[in-house]
């Protein structure tokens, strides 16, 4: 019997990296998946991975940025599965530079997808799980939410931004039997840090699976306990002492 037996789980982001790990991590549980993304193939490579070992899986191409696609995904979940337990917000993009040569557009993309996008899944699975008195929202924030890095203002910003509607959406669910949860990774291998991590002086890293582990925590604890937050990343990273 699976931790997640029975459970419907929406993933953003789940096409690639960390969303793709949550979403193995959460099939082989037993939950059934809407996972979303703008990148139909990657969706698609996912779910082709997942079904031939018996998951459930709908693929439903989305932009976080676009408000009527994010009603649409969440209304398809409840068109298809009838509830929503478990929503998960991963979709992310990392740009910035140095501050004075920023540019709006640059600035704007990656408050719209990092931030932005995550108000309107919160929105609409707080929606659907106040209806049905309970759900599980969780946020993939990071530890640049406390430690920033050179140059990733825009990133660094919405991270910090982040565990505020995290800690307002468990505040607000709290009535309704909904908590809110906020992952801070630190250094993932994903597929943009993927040629960086042969020379001798890369930094140390962890696996999307990894992070899947501490998501699957999350995910499989009792309806009346919530990890508000909580931050894993490989011992030897540059953190304690960073700041």
């Amino acid at each position: 019997m699976g931790q997640l037996d029975g459970k419907i789980a929406v993933i953003t982001g789940a096409g690639t990296g960390i969303g793709k790990g949550i979403a193995r991590a959460y099939a082989r549980e037993g939950a059934k998946l809407v996972i979303a993304s703008r990148n139909r193939e990657t969706l698609d490579g996912t779910a082709a991975e997942l079904t031939p070992k018996g998951a459930t899986v709908l693929v439903v191409p989305t932009d976080v940025t676009k408000e009527d696609q994010v009603v649409a995904l969440y209304e398809r979940t409840v068109q298809e599965f009838g509830r929503l337990d478990i929503s998960v917000n991963n979709s992310g993009v990392f740009d910035g530079g140095p501050i004075e040569d920023l540019s709006l557009e640059t600035w704007q993309h990656v408050v719209d997808v990092n931030l932005t996008g995550v108000f309107l899944c919160t929105r609409e699975a707080f929606k659907i799980m106040k209806a049905q008195d309970g759900g599980r929202i969780i946020n993939i924030g990071s530890i640049s939410a406390q430690m920033p890095r050179d140059n990733a203002s825009p990133y660094a910003t919405t991270k910090h931004a982040l565990v505020g509607l995290t800690k307002s959406t468990a505040l607000e669910g709290r009535e309704h039997g909904i908590s809110a949860s906020i992952l801070h990774p630190g250094n993932v291998v994903i597929e943009r840090r993927a040629g960086s991590t042969a020379s001798a002086d890369a930094e140390p890293m962890m696996t999307p699976d990894d992070i899947a582990i501490a998501a699957l925590a999350i995910a499989a604890m009792p309806h009346y306990a919530n990890m508000l937050e909580s931050i894993v990343l490989p011992v030897d990273q540059e953190y304690l002492g960073r700041g």
